[in-house]
């Protein structure tokens, strides 16, 4: 199959990879020239890599890189039989170039669109023929994340799912198939495992590198725990990938409380604290490499031998626990008694 991949971002880039490696032509558009060269450029060095470690051969190498074609205009792909488009996460530029692509497309190509959490139906509804448009949503990175969420829109024809579920496990992934709702399966029942750990970040239960060590480590189904911790998996997809999706999941739910993304989350991304692909997020990072943070110093004494202390005499000690209980110790009072009478005069006897 003859695959176009739209989009040389860090999505589009391990689409392109893992169908050129598994024996199908791949085309990679993107709307800057340049951005289209350094993709390529990375995965070359990602093959390179895998020939390194024996994981792919020399030859196995150059057959994938011969696959794979840089396209600089749309109108280049006009005999492709699949589109996947991995641009920015909005929906009207999806729209816009789903429209455009079934003016050069053949009428029989299937449009995939790897939206992570906006509506299949609605950028389908922009094309002449929104029945051959479906979701094929990849997780990143790619090549390691081996699930793909296949959505069927309203329109979506069952033809399509099953040429895309095919495509999927050629690859080497599992496909589920996923109905059209915000969020699909994985990004909306991961509103829980982030925005429920905002909250607890916000509310100061407990610092970010101790919510990411419980759930890492400690919170297990079936003996395994969670791969990372929520604010480790924020760095490596992108605050500016994640926040927006909280915010358009929220949107489309009107308001719904249980996904109401984090003020924090909107703070740290203004100020640029993206994760690793800037080399800071929640952590620190070098050539990609996570930074552990410095431990603190043990206390040590000061030079110039013991260090004093002053001890209470015992006597004192006591007195202030004898005064301190007397002081602590609730009031009685003795009720009055009943008057006694004698010849002389009548008395109060008291007690």
């Amino acid at each position: 199959m003859k695959i176009a991949v739209i989009g040389a971002g860090a999505m589009g880039r391990g689409i392109a990879q893992i169908f050129a490696q598994s024996g199908h032509q791949v085309l990679l558009h993107d709307a800057r020239g340049e951005a289209i060269e350094a993709a390529l450029t990375q995965i070359k060095a990602v093959f390179a890599r895998l020939v390194e470690r024996n994981r792919m051969s020399a030859d196995e190498q150059q057959a994938a890189l011969s696959r794979l074609q840089p396209a600089t205009e749309l109108a280049g792909l006009a005999d492709v039989d699949l589109v996947i488009e991995a641009i920015i996460e909005a929906l009207e530029p999806k729209r816009e170039l789903f429209a455009r692509l079934e003016q050069i497309v053949d009428p029989k190509a299937i449009l995939a669109t790897n939206t992570s959490s906006l509506s299949v139906t609605a950028i389908a509804s922009a094309c002449q023929h929104p029945e051959r448009v479906a979701g094929f949503h990849f997780f990143n990175p790619v090549p390691l994340m081996k699930v793909v969420e296949v959505v069927r829109g309203v329109r979506t024809l069952e033809p399509v799912i099953e040429t895309l579920r095919e495509l999927a496990t050629q690859a080497g992934h599992r496909a589920v198939v996923a109905t059209d709702t915000p969020g699909f399966i994985v990004n909306h029942a991961g509103r829980g495992y982030t925005t429920e750990s905002f909250k607890l970040l916000g509310e100061g239960v407990a610092a970010y590198p101790d919510i990411d060590l419980i759930l890492r480590e400690q919170v297990t189904f079936e003996g395994k725990g969670f791969r990372l911790g929520p604010f480790e998996l924020l760095d490596l997809t992108g605050l500016d990938v994640s926040h927006p999706v909280m915010c358009s999941i929220h949107e489309q739910y009107y308001g719904e409380p249980r996904f109401l993304p984090s003020t924090l989350g909107a703070q740290r991304m203004a100020a640029g604290l993206f994760g690793r692909k800037v080399g800071e997020g929640f952590y620190r990072y070098e050539n990609g490499e996570r930074i552990a943070p410095e431990e603190p110093a043990p206390a040590v004494a000061p030079p110039g031998g013991p260090v004093p202390v002053w001890v209470a005499p015992v006597t004192s000690v006591t007195r202030w626990c004898k005064r301190s209980r007397r002081l602590a110790a609730p009031r009685t009072t003795t009720p009055d008694p009943a008057p006694t009478t004698s010849s002389c005069s009548r008395r109060w006897a008291w007690t």
